[in-house]
């Protein structure tokens, strides 16, 4: 079975669009529609019941990780789809991903090539973070001959975008399902990094599209969002390179953020 975790703050236009994709043209497989709701007060909720999702509604914003975790511990399928309400998901794109996992055993994790309203491409996946790979990430983020050419290439990337991620229920229970201590940004690139830590690969298959309009919870609160995306940068670099975190803190002071 399939469990499709949508997690959602006052998006209820986004939310509703994203449920009505998948519902338009279902995906072939058992599954189930469960929507973790962060506190919205737009009627995001009501929306989302209206609409035969099941919902969990929070009593406060806990974050994407938190929510994604309620939503997992939720849910019934050996399958969990993560994705983001401010996606529309063509169809046969579901079932597709599926079926990368069905082909591959040796694969935790795929992803779909992510693309914004008007078919351009994003750089939905990468090399694990670190200074050297986020400077290479930020200089191909503004060429966009390269981002067509590296999102139409099938590879095993370090980490997939967490807008629309396919992973196996028992690699993101050997893990411990994602790290509370992101509460937004940066932890789709350590739940891959946990996974594979294990031996288990992740896909990047640009066979797959999915549209991404990006950022539409975030633009209700830009500075809200702003400082949990310095905090949630500076919690992945106390974790991961924990020599480079005190530089980072400096930089960022020296910065005003």
């Amino acid at each position: 079975m399939l469990s499709i975790i949508i997690v959602s703050f006052n998006a209820r236009a986004d939310l509703e669009r994203c449920l009505a994709s998948i519902q338009t043209a279902a995906p072939a497989a058992p599954h189930e529609i469960l929507v973790v709701d962060n506190a919205s007060t737009d009627g995001s909720v009501d929306a989302a019941r209206r609409m035969g999702a099941r919902v969990v509604a929070n009593a406060t914003n806990i974050g994407f990780s938190a929510a994604n975790n309620v939503g997992i511990r939720a849910s019934r399928g050996d399958l969990l789809l993560l994705l983001n309400s401010d996606t529309i998901v063509p169809p046969g794109a579901i079932d597709a991903l599926v079926g990368e996992l069905a082909r591959d055993a040796g694969l935790a994790i795929v992803g779909p090539r992510l693309v914004d309203g008007d078919g351009r491409a994003e750089l939905s996946f990468g090399r694990m973070i670190s200074p050297l790979n986020e400077w290479r990430q930020k200089r191909l983020q503004r060429d966009r001959t390269a981002i067509e050419r590296l999102t139409r290439e099938r590879s095993f990337p370090d980490w997939v975008s967490g807008a629309c991620l396919l992973v196996r229920r028992a690699d993101a229970d050997a893990v411990g399902l994602l790290d509370e201590r992101f509460f937004m940004y940066t932890e789709d690139v350590d739940f891959c990094a946990s996974i594979r830590a294990r031996g288990r690969r992740i896909l990047f298959a640009p066979e797959i599209e999915v549209v991404h309009l990006r950022g539409r919870s975030a633009a209700a609160a830009p500075r809200a969002t702003n400082d949990a995306y310095r905090r949630s940068h500076m919690a992945f670099y106390e974790k991961h390179h924990p020599l480079w975190a005190p530089l980072l803190r400096l930089y960022l002071l020296l910065r005003g953020r």
